[in-house]
C-alpha cells in the first residue's frame, strides 16, 4: 500500500475550511484545469452517511474511466474522509484533515492511501506516474482553496448575496458560480432557451429568459446583485454582415433589457450592482501606448460595440444602481478561449509568431479574472470601467514563445498578416493583429491582489508543468 502526503496553511479557520468544502460545487471547482472531470451522479448530501459521488474522469490521453467515490467519517470543522467503490485503483482511502492554527488559519492535510492495480507489475508502471499526477493535482487544489478563501475572507462578516447571472455556462461563467457557491452565495442562473434539468451537485436556481426580449422585473426582485456575462462568441466563425448584427445585438439588446428591468423595480427591492462585462476592445488599436480606464476610446468594430453595450446599462445606473463596465482582456484557460483554441498546435511543435508579433496582449488567467469580479461585486466604492487585464501585458512574440517554453515545444513558425487576414478577414485586424496595451489601474489603485500577474508562471500552473 503506497502513501501520499500533502500539507499546507490556508488563511481561514478550519471551520471555515470545512464549511467551504461541504458546500455545492467543491468538488468540481477543485479539478485542475488541465484535467476534464465531469460529476455524472451524486447520492446523498455532504456530511451524511451514504453520500457518494460518480465522475468521469481522464486516464491516459483519451482513456477516460468511472470513480465512484463514498465520503464518510465526517467530523464538522476538522475533517472527513473518502474511499473508491469503483475505479482505476485497487484500493483507495483518502483523508481530508482540516488542523486549527489560530482563530484565523490552519492547515489543510491530504493523506491518500492507495493500491494499484496488477500488483507488481502496477507498481513498476505506474507508481511513479500517479506519484506525479497526484503531486501536481493536489499542489493545485490547496492553491486554488487557499486563493479562493483569500478572496472570500476580507467580505466574511458581510451577508451572503443572492446573485442573478447571465451567461453562466460559459468558460468564466461556469468557474464563477463554482467560486461563488463554495463562497457561501447563491446564484440564480438567466438561461436562454429551455430550461436543462439541472446537474448533479449543482446548487443554483434556473430561471428562463430570451435575452432579445423585455425582461420580467419580478425575475430579478430579491436578488442583491446582477452579473451580466452573456453575448455571442466574436471569434466563431468570420464577419459576416449577419454575423457583425449578431455580436452587438447580442449584447446591447440584453443589457438594455437587464437595466430597464432594474430600473423597474423599486429602490428597496433592487439589486445594489449591475456588474456587466465589456470588452478591452474598446480602446482600438494603440500600438504601444499604455491604456487605462481614464483613457480615450478608440476606433473599429469592436471598439463601437463594447460602447454600445456599456452605453445600454445606463438606465439601471440611472436609477441609482451601482453599474461596474467589466472591460475583459484576453481571458487564459486551457479549456477554452484564445489559450484552448491554440494549445493542440502549440503540443505539436507548430506555434506561431502573429503577424509582427509585436501587438501587446492585455491577458489574464479565469482565476484572476474571477476574482476581481467578486472584488468588483463586494467593494462598493468601485464603479463605472474596470480593465480586467492582468498587471503585465505582453506582446504576441513574447507570448508564443513562452508558451512553447513551458510546453518545451519549439515555437519558431510566423503566420503573416496577409495569411491571417485572407484566412480570418476583419477578425485578424481587430481582434488577432490589434494591439492593446492595457493596464488595470482601478483594480490596483482599490487594492485588488492578481494571484497570477507574470505569464510563465500563469501558463506553467494552469498546464500542470
Amino acid at each position: 500500500m503506497a502513501t501520499f502526503t500533502m500539507r499546507s496553511p490556508l488563511p481561514a479557520s478550519a471551520e471555515e475550511v470545512y464549511a467551504w468544502y461541504s458546500r455545492p460545487g467543491a468538488f468540481l471547482r477543485l479539478q485542475p484545469p488541465w484535467e476534464s472531470v465531469q460529476v455524472v451522479g451524486t447520492e446523498g448530501r455532504f456530511g451524511t452517511a451514504g453520500h457518494r459521488v460518480t465522475v468521469r474522469t481522464p486516464m491516459l490521453g483519451p482513456i477516460h474511466t468511472t470513480w465512484v467515490a463514498e465520503l464518510f467519517d465526517f467530523e464538522p470543522g476538522r475533517g472527513f474522509k473518502d474511499r473508491q467503490l469503483k475505479g482505476p485503483f485497487a484500493e483507495w482511502l483518502h483523508i481530508h484533515r482540516f488542523i486549527p492554527d489560530g482563530p484565523n488559519s490552519s492547515f489543510c492535510e491530504d493523506e491518500i492511501h492507495y493500491r494499484l492495480p496488477m500488483g507488481g507489475l502496477g507498481r513498476l508502471f505506474g507508481g511513479g506516474m500517479v506519484k506525479k499526477r497526484l503531486e501536481k493535482m493536489f499542489t493545485h487544489r490547496h492553491a486554488l482553496t487557499a486563493s479562493d478563501l483569500r478572496r472570500h475572507v476580507p467580505f466574511r462578516d458581510r451577508p451572503r448575496m443572492k446573485i442573478a447571472i447571465t451567461g453562466s455556462r460559459g468558460f468564466v461563467g461556469s468557474e464563477l458560480v463554482l467560486f461563488l457557491l463554495t463562497g457561501g452565495h447563491s446564484v440564480v442562473r438567466l438561461v436562454s432557451g429551455k430550461v436543462p434539468e439541472p446537474p448533479p451537485d449543482d446548487g443554483t436556481q434556473y430561471v428562463a429568459w430570451d435575452p432579445q426580449a423585455p425582461l420580467d422585473p419580478a425575475v430579478l426582485d430579491g436578488c442583491d446583485a446582477v452579473i451580466h456575462l452573456a453575448g455571442d462568441n466574436i471569434g466563431d466563425g468570420r464577419w459576416t454582415a449577419s454575423k457583425k448584427k449578431r455580436i452587438l445585438e447580442s449584447r446591447s439588446i440584453p443589457t438594455r433589457h437587464l437595466a430597464n428591468a432594474l430600473a423597474s423595480l423599486p429602490p428597496e427591492r433592487q439589486p445594489k450592482v449591475l456588474v456587466s462585462a465589456s470588452g478591452i476592445s474598446i480602446t482600438g488599436d494603440v500600438g504601444d501606448e499604455i491604456r487605462t480606464e481614464d483613457s480615450t476610446e478608440g476606433k473599429g468594430f469592436l471598439a463601437d460595440v463594447c460602447r454600445a453595450w456599456e452605453a445600454a446599462t445606463e438606465p439601471a445606473a440611472s436609477a441609482g444602481v451601482r453599474v461596474v463596465k467589466f472591460r475583459l482582456g484576453i481571458v487564459l484557460s486551457p479549456q477554452e478561449g484564445a489559450l484552448g483554441k491554440q494549445l493542440f498546435a502549440f503540443k505539436a511543435g507548430a506555434g506561431a509568431v502573429l503577424g509582427s508579433g509585436q501587438q501587446w496582449l492585455p491577458w489574464i488567467t479565469r482565476d484572476d479574472l474571477i476574482g476581481a469580479l467578486h472584488f468588483c461585486l463586494m467593494n462598493e466604492t468601485i464603479q463605472g470601467p474596470v480593465n480586467a487585464v492582468g498587471p503585465n501585458p505582453v506582446t504576441n512574440h513574447t507570448f508564443t514563445k513562452t508558451l512553447g517554453r513551458v510546453l518545451s515545444r519549439p515555437a519558431f513558425f510566423w503566420l503573416p498578416e496577409f495569411a491571417l487576414k485572407a484566412a480570418f478577414g476583419q477578425i485578424a485586424n481587430e481582434a488577432l493583429l490589434a494591439s492593446t496595451r492595457a493596464v488595470p489601474q482601478k483594480l490596483l489603485e482599490s487594492g485588488f491582489a492578481f494571484e497570477e500577474p507574470e505569464l510563465e508562471k500563469a501558463l506553467s500552473d494552469m498546464l500542470g508543468r
